[in-house]
């Protein structure tokens, strides 16, 4: 006995030893896993909160102000070679020139005003210049006008090289149309003013001659197969108008446009694509009385003027073609640089910003497309009396009437951006009136970029309503019925069955979309609204009629098989919906729906539009929507219905009583995740909408929304540029909406579960 004792004795210490060594394995392994998932929680918030970073990282130089610092000052080199009629540098900010009015162009370096070469103009002897003109900044062409009626045209050129790895950057004056003086007034009077723009094949100059007509002078190239260089054939022609007032003279770079104003304000375009027949288009006063101008330049690419006026105002006025078709010339924006008179304008090369200078020294940079002056200095030294900025306008020189160049620095990186251009609506050049545009690249140069996010902020709000307008109610009602309803051996079936539409790619569904579900909506857009009336009109016929079915029939269905009876009545009801609309558009619409809307209401049709991808959308959201609702009221308490029940409340009752109540924190949670896949959607609406930007409430009009431009646009980028930036802010937008909206949906959904926490 005793042994048998002992023995037990021994099992017992054993079994409370191993059922000790696996409470203390089971305590560490629950530890491991409490510490495992707050790790992993904590690492999801961390990398959340890293993702804002970058974000703001990247998007924050945009934020940044401009400003511009003096980094040298020195004599003008070669002053003694006459005065400065204009100034230039070249890209790299290494060499500049200055042309004096005794026809000499003096190159220097930038940095210390030290001599690089002089080069003689041919000036013929006896002969003086009275006039000149650049033939647009960026071109290097500069025109002086001589008091025998002729012209010089020439142009400053440098070339790099690069001998033992080291920049070299040698200056050179060509003569574009010829070293030999070019005859623009045949009765040799001097030339007063002076207008010149070159081509490849045709060139023009226009003069206002001492006795004050205005010449026009065409001229075209001819080839030969013995002479590279070509021949120069000149059209003259007089421009019919007093040019006794006209101070300032200039020609666009289509050659088809001429700009004449006086000094009192009046302002003439005349048309000169015939340059045989110049003919006068517009004439208006663009100053106030009493006021001047003071100088006049164009904005980059030659279609907006810029004019500044002796009280210290810049205009922006520009060529605007209205709805009929018609063109005036009208004011898109101003800007106060001073009180005092301006007396320089300097256009940028490469973009749509300025620099303004008046007769106090008082400095301004200002961008027309975000309508915001950047920066504003005060120069040393006096009165300005030529100014220019570098072709990338990172640099400026600007020589003073005392006799001193002073060389500054910009920074000035993302001038285009501002709240008013990223949100407002903004007037650009050729738009007949202030729109809210995105297009953030096109081919040529001088393009205007247009970066507002206002019609990609709709874009997206636009498609995520019309999805879940789709998705919401299909899908809600179909959790409420599988949930609550159907029987267990239906459900096991229907369930996996949804969920498993949402394993589809998205981009399975934005290439059927487009491709398939597009044009098919085009030519059966008729019958998808039918089948809104006709599928209930259907099903509502069918329950009124199987009343009238005998019992015993009515009782061999089993409950929760109802909706299998439907199957076929929404089958029939969707076939006939297609079958009548025939027949409806016929007599309801002249035979076409798409048409009857376009000429009844001005309501125009896109083949892919917000129609289609709040089908697609719809679709794909719904088994994320349905999915996380069915699981909410599938797993209300049984004794919370059952007890409803016992109380004789009918199912429905208890339906919208208590099951809808108890599982509306998870109903509302579905809504909202799946309201966030409908913001985040890229490839659906890429592929189904036409990506086009444009605000119009029509469901049968495109969009573009936040992530689709993203994905379009990110890949043509160019690293760190504007446009780089601002798809950031983009990306930064789009997931501060995100975060602020499912935070809300958080905090509304633990108030909804503490409300109903004590069913």
């Amino acid at each position: 006995m005793t042994e048998v004792h002992s023995t037990q004795a021994k099992a017992t210490l054993f079994q409370t030893a191993t059922s000790e060594r696996y409470q203390r394995w089971r305590l560490v392994k629950d530890k491991m896993v409490a510490r495992g998932v707050v790790a992993g929680g904590l690492s999801i918030i961390l990398a959340v909160v890293l993702i804002f970073f970058y974000l703001l990282y990247v998007v924050f130089p945009i934020l940044m102000p401009s400003h511009a610092e003096v980094v040298g000052r020195y004599d003008v080199p070669e002053q003694v070679l006459g005065n400065t009629v204009f100034l230039s540098m070249e890209e790299q900010n290494e060499v500049a020139v200055r042309f004096t009015d005794t026809g000499k162009a003096i190159f220097f370096s930038v940095a210390t005003g030290q001599l690089i070469r002089v080069d003689a103009l041919p000036i013929p002897e006896q002969v003086q210049i009275t006039s000149y003109a650049h033939g647009g900044v960026d071109k290097g062409v500069i025109a002086f006008g001589l008091s025998d009626g002729r012209a010089v045209v020439v142009k400053h050129d440098y070339k790099l090289s690069y001998p033992g790895g080291k920049r070299v950057i040698t200056p050179a004056i060509q003569y574009p149309l010829g070293a030999e003086p070019l005859v623009v007034d045949k009765q040799g009077q001097a030339l007063t003013k002076l207008a010149v723009k070159l081509g490849d094949k045709n060139s023009t100059l226009l003069a206002k001659t001492a006795d004050n007509r205005m010449v026009l002078s065409s001229l075209s190239k001819k080839e030969s197969l013995f002479d590279d260089e070509g021949t120069w054939e000149a059209t003259d022609s007089v421009v019919e108008m007093a040019a006794d007032d006209v101070d300032f003279i200039l020609l666009d770079k289509e050659l088809r446009n001429l700009y004449l104003a006086s000094r009192a304000g009046d302002l003439t375009v005349v048309d000169i694509l015939d340059k045989s027949k110049p003919e006068i288009k517009h004439k208006l006063n663009v100053l106030n009385q009493g006021v001047q101008i003071s100088s006049m330049e164009f904005l980059n690419g030659d279609i907006s003027l810029l004019i500044g006026d002796t009280s210290g105002v810049m205009a922006q006025w520009s060529m605007v073609r209205d709805q009929q078709n018609h063109f005036s010339i009208e004011k898109l924006r101003a800007f106060k640089v001073s009180d005092a008179p301006i007396i320089t304008i300097n256009p940028e090369q490469r973009r749509k910003g300025m620099l303004a200078a008046d007769a106090n020294g008082e400095i301004g940079i200002y961008s027309s497309t975000a309508e915001r002056e950047l920066i504003k200095e005060k120069i040393a030294g006096g009165k300005p009396v030529s100014v220019t900025l570098s072709p990338r306008a990172n640099a400026m020189l600007l020589q003073t009437e005392d006799g001193k160049i002073n060389h500054w620095t910009i920074e000035n990186e993302h001038p285009e951006v501002s709240w008013s251009s990223l949100w407002n609506k903004v007037w650009y050049e050729s738009y007949p009136k202030p729109d809210y545009i995105w297009q953030s690249s096109a081919a040529s140069n001088d393009f205007e970029p247009k970066m507002s996010l206002t019609p990609l902020v709709f874009g997206t709000l636009k498609a995520s309503f019309y999805a879940m307008l789709m998705g919401v109610p299909l899908a809600l009602f179909g959790a409420i019925y599988t949930g609550y309803f159907m029987a267990p051996s239906v459900r096991q079936y229907v369930k996996p069955g949804v969920e498993i539409m949402g394993a589809l790619p998205t981009v399975i569904l934005g290439f059927l979309a487009g491709l398939w579900l597009a044009p098919f909506v085009e030519a059966n857009l008729t019958g998808i609204f039918a089948l809104l009336m006709v599928v209930p009109l259907s099903v509502m016929i069918f329950a009124y009629f199987w009343q009238f079915v005998p019992e015993q029939t009515r009782h061999k269905i089993p409950d929760g098989w109802d909706a299998v009876v439907l199957i076929p009545v929404v089958i029939f009801g969707a076939w006939l919906a297609f079958q009548l609309s025939p027949t409806i558009e016929a007599l309801c619409f002249k035979g076409d729906l798409r048409t009857w809307m376009r000429e009844e209401f001005g309501i125009g049709y896109d083949q892919r539009n917000t129609l289609v991808v709040g089908l697609a959308m719809g679709f794909a959201v719904i088994p994320m929507i349905f999915s996380i609702a069915e699981d909410a009221i599938f797993s209300v308490p049984k004794h919370l219905t059952t007890g409803s029940l016992a109380l004789g409340a009918t199912p429905w009752q208890t339906m919208t009583k208590v099951v809808l109540l108890t599982a509306s924190p998870g109903i509302f949670s579905a809504i909202m995740i799946g309201f966030g896949r409908a913001v985040g959607e890229t490839m659906i609406v890429l592929m189904a909408t036409g990506n086009t930007a444009v605000m119009d409430l029509s469901i049968f009009q495109g969009l573009r929304t936040l992530s689709a431009n993203i994905a379009v646009e990110m890949p043509e980028s160019e690293v760190n540029s504007t446009h780089y930036r601002v798809l950031f802010l983009a990306a930064l937008v789009l997931f501060m909406f995100t975060f602020v909206v499912n935070t809300l949906a958080e905090v509304i959904r633990q108030n909804l579960r503490q409300k109903y926490s004590s069913l």
